[in-house]
């Protein structure tokens, strides 16, 4: 019988994770789980300990011997120089899918969308989590958004097999490419491109914005989602508490070789102890680690048995209501009442049924080509000028001009205020200036500009080449 085990590393975490986590395993293990756990220590006292990712090196032997991490939620430190746990690991382990199923169950559970069952597919590497932040002047800031074709491919492409794996009819993107025309326009492309190859889905695009407006308000216009890592961090939160509770929903995060199962929440340090919390949404994510490890047949054993519990009135605090809820228990006592339903199912809920299908991985087809060519025709300096006189500094910078580069036009967080710019126009220390070539310029030609500034005793704090690509210009123009 041993054999037949599957191992999966697991994290007790912090707060109330401890109490959710063995509610999670004893529910699962009276469903007749396959498993063999493996326990690390990870969170709050591995940070205390001067470990800033929150992880023991020696952790990582588990997770990639098993490729299968079973998280409670942690509690950071406060104060800086800890790095976020969840980020480290979807990032080291390669897990570019997380997964957010947000449903209702009206009305057992309070809601203004009863029909709600939205899926949010977000990507889970790159965008503005990248991490790569500057303080560039003393007033000034940033944060790069890095969105690959690679990385939008592979999370595009996911949203799609999930959907026809999972019987679903619509795929949606969201994003914000009427201003962000590179990065989300890359995005809305890879979707389009993607989306032809599924003819059977009925497919749109939503900017971000009115997008979120509509599922707040009508989540029953969407079905799967796909969007970019920060909108679909804060868009999942908010489908999962219109729907009834975001302690309600479990998330997936899915690589080619690992993957990780949590609930949405936090750790919430004030409820520790207390036999209060709810397990639902570790509980959920456990769920789909059971479809993923390949015991589709436990896990449509638990889901049924806690929708059945969730029909049946008994619920824990947070979702406790006068009226409709029938009993109110605790963490323990409520995995209890989950575990003697094992092999019932809701009469009024929707019982799930889950496929034998073999698990979703990561869809390794990507666009290949024989490369663009690819030309420099300028650079965009950026200085740190404490004046905020911009007429000023436009004469400064132009005296920079030779060697085949030309002040082409000086912009002040994006606006262009040289030349020709208004007076009404706020200027901070933080300044980029155009310098555009007659054809193609060398980085020899670029070099001698920054020591001209150098020598000007200008402050360059940093540059981004400007190239075109089969032509086609790789920047924004001024004014776009």
């Amino acid at each position: 019988m041993a054999s037949n085990l599957v191992p999966i590393t697991v994290a007790h975490g912090d707060g109330i994770g401890p109490e959710i986590m063995a509610a999670s395993l004893h529910i699962m293990k009276a469903a007749g789980a396959r498993i063999q756990e493996e326990t690390i220590e990870i969170g709050e006292k591995v940070y205390l300990r001067g470990v800033n990712s929150g992880i023991e090196p020696s952790a990582w032997e588990s997770l990639r011997r098993t490729q299968v991490f079973f998280k409670a939620p942690i509690t950071t430190p406060q104060g800086g120089g800890f790095k976020s746990l969840n980020v480290t690991t979807r990032k080291t382990l390669g897990l570019y899918a997380n997964v957010r199923p947000c449903v209702s169950y009206h009305p057992y559970i309070q809601t203004k969308h009863p029909g709600m069952d939205v899926v949010i597919v977000r990507e889970n590497e790159e965008d503005l989590y990248a991490g790569i932040e500057h303080r560039q002047t003393e007033e000034v800031y940033q944060c790069l958004k890095l969105i690959s074709r690679p990385g939008s491919e592979k999370i595009i492409r996911y949203a799609f097999e999930y959907a026809r794996r999972n019987n679903r009819k619509k795929v949606t993107c969201f994003s914000k490419d009427n201003i962000m025309k590179f990065t989300d326009g890359l995005f809305h492309k890879v979707f389009d491109e993607i989306g032809a190859e599924y003819p059977e889905f009925e497919k749109e695009h939503w900017i971000v914005d009115i997008g979120a407006a509509k599922m707040a308000d009508t989540p029953e216009a969407f079905d799967v989602i796909v969007m970019e890592n920060l909108y679909g961090d804060i868009l999942s939160d908010v489908a999962a508490q219109i729907a009834g509770s975001v302690g309600l929903a479990g998330s997936a995060n899915i690589g080619e070789h690992c993957a990780m199962f949590e609930a949405i929440h936090g750790s919430a340090p004030r409820r520790a102890g207390q036999n209060m919390a709810n397990p639902s949404g570790l509980l959920l994510g456990g769920v789909l680690m059971l479809v993923h490890i390949g015991q589709p047949d436990v896990a449509e054993l638990v889901h049924n048995a806690w929708l059945r519990t969730i029909e049946d009135g008994v619920h824990t605090y947070d979702i406790f209501k006068e009226g409709t809820s029938k009993q109110k228990v605790g963490t323990k006592e409520f995995a209890e009442a989950v575990a003697a339903r094992i092999g019932q199912k809701p009469q009024n809920l929707k019982a799930v049924s889950y496929s034998k299908a073999p698990k979703q991985n990561a869809a390794h087809t990507m666009k290949t080509g024989a490369g663009a060519k690819k030309v420099l025709v300028g650079v965009d300096a950026f200085f740190d000028w404490k004046q905020r006189n911009p007429e000023e500094f436009g004469k400064k910078l132009e005296q920079l001009n030779g060697d085949g580069l030309k002040l082409f036009a000086v912009s002040n967080r994006g606006t262009k205020v040289y030349p020709e710019g208004f007076t009404e126009t706020f200027c901070t220390d933080h300044w980029r200036a155009r310098f555009m070539g007659n054809g193609a310029v060398s980085h020899a030609q670029i070099v001698a500009l920054l020591d001209r500034a150098g020598k000007a005793n200008l402050d360059f704090i940093k540059i981004e080449n400007l190239y075109t690509f089969d032509g086609q210009k790789g920047f924004v123009a001024e004014g776009e």
